[in-house]
């Protein structure tokens, strides 16, 4: 393999993990880092309903590029089985399936997010002085989520390979873009809100097309070709049965999101600008988290496709362990600076102590979304995609919207959506536990050969 290449199969499977995870975390941070500074800036140049705007969008965007990120995470999962098993002309045809099915997935978003976008908005109940402000950012943001979704394929691929430098690289130009950009609309040239979706466009546009060069070079172990970009119906069907339940959770996740985000447009416009400022920070939160859980996909997807059962399960206990301990860490950290950080972002004291009530109350829980998305990551590395779907829609969509709705009936009080976060992720651990110590979760003695 490719020097930048991390093969799981052999040596250290500790080591191999944080290797792998150390630049797919700080890749990762700079993409918050640039979704981050559109609400950053906005709030500090334009003001509490443009930040509560902007921040309102938040949960629509992930909606609506969640289910291809989850895609993209099952097609991962087969690129990596073929990798493992050193099946070179499966390998190739379904990077190539992933690449043109991502192409055409965005054009399709693309256009429905771009012309339904009001009607959108009005669904989550977005009050109406903050209407023609987030028609704006969302409308623009919309128009170029080709490159998100794109974006997200091609980084999947390179993940999924075992390189995870190369998308660090790249993001770090797309962030530092991104802050430019929103600087010089906003802060310089004072354009309103919608130049901040605008200028992440532009830097969603510059990392895809970095991704694809490189991909294009064929230095991670597949030399993609514009010409061989077609969809191969078996890769396609492999894709799809391994990406969909992952695409199906993260969209209903999301549309749980955005009907939780109703329920905060109730309260006033400090409360929803503290709990999208909140959203934001919490993307930091749960970096070590997600990462450590993508290298346990990639990790149990190559050991699997390699044969290597003990391996495997080694792997799962040792990635497990570290997501935990970081979890808590972070969590610990949040509940410290909580007030510093929301700071960051506003000098309103209403928005700043929305957020920092928010930040206490769900700080010391951490540990529970990472032990949940441990073994999420486990089960779709072993191809088992549909159990965390299940989980995850059961605790943290249906559950959860139920428990905010009955008890805002009675209690009018915002709290009660902070307090439903770690009610259900104390449920869907305590499913995700009963899967790890039944066993269930390990597939039959068998390579994964055509």
């Amino acid at each position: 393999m490719a020097e930048s290449v991390v093969d799981f199969t052999t040596g250290s499977i500790v080591r191999k993990i944080l290797i792998f995870s150390i630049p797919l975390f700080l890749g990762n941070l700079f993409q918050q880092l640039y979704n981050a500074a559109d609400t950053l800036i906005v709030g500090n140049f334009l003001g509490s309903d443009a930040l509560a705007a902007v921040s309102s969008s938040g949960s629509l965007i992930f909606m609506m590029v969640g289910f291809f990120n989850g895609m993209a995470v099952g097609a991962g999962v087969v690129i990596s089985h073929a990798l493992g098993a050193g099946d070179r002309k499966r390998l190739e045809r379904a990077i190539h399936t992933d690449i043109a099915f991502g192409c055409i997935s965005g054009v399709v978003l693309t256009f429905f997010a771009v012309i339904f976008t009001p009607h959108i908005l009005r669904w989550i109940s977005t009050p109406d002085n903050l209407l023609p402000l987030s028609t704006d950012y969302f409308r623009i943001y919309s128009a170029g989520i080709f490159f998100s979704v794109l974006y997200n394929i091609l980084m999947g691929i390179m993940n999924a390979l075992g390189d995870s430098k190369h998308p660090l690289y790249y993001l770090m130009i797309s962030s530092a873009v991104n802050i430019v950009l929103d600087l010089l609309f906003i802060g310089v040239m004072g354009m309103g809100v919608g130049s901040a979706a605008f200028a992440t466009i532009i830097s969603q546009a510059a990392s895809s097309v970095l991704c694809l060069i490189h991909l294009m070079k064929g230095d991670v172990g597949c030399r993609v070709s514009l010409k061989a970009m077609r969809i191969t119906r078996g890769e396609l069907r492999a894709i799809v049965s391994s990406g969909l339940p992952s695409g199906l959770q993260n969209s209903i996740v999301g549309f749980a999101n955005t009907v939780v985000q109703a329920s905060v447009n109730t309260f006033p416009a400090a409360a929803i600008a503290g709990f999208g400022v909140y959203a934001k920070i919490e993307g930091f939160v749960l970096l070590p988290i997600t990462t450590i859980s993508l290298a346990l996909t990639t990790c149990i997807a190559q050991t699997v496709g390699s044969g290597k059962l003990e391996r495997m399960k080694k792997g799962a206990r040792s990635g497990l362990l570290l997501d935990i301990i970081s979890g808590e860490a972070v969590g610990a950290l949040l509940f410290i600076f909580a007030p510093f950080l929301f700071r960051l972002f506003s000098s309103d004291s209403d928005v700043i102590a929305f957020g920092v009530r928010q930040a206490r109350i769900e700080a010391f829980f951490y540990f529970l979304p990472a032990l949940s998305h441990g073994t999420a990551g486990i089960l779709r590395g072993v191809g088992k995609a549909f159990i965390p779907m299940l989980v995850l829609l059961g605790a943290w969509c249906i559950t959860r919207v139920v428990f905010i709705r009955v008890l805002l009936f009675f209690v009018n009080d915002v709290a009660i959506i902070y307090i439903a976060y770690p009610v259900t992720w104390l449920l869907s651990s305590a499913v995700f536990v009963y899967f790890l110590f039944s066993g269930n979760y390990i597939p039959e003695r068998r390579r994964y050969h055509d």
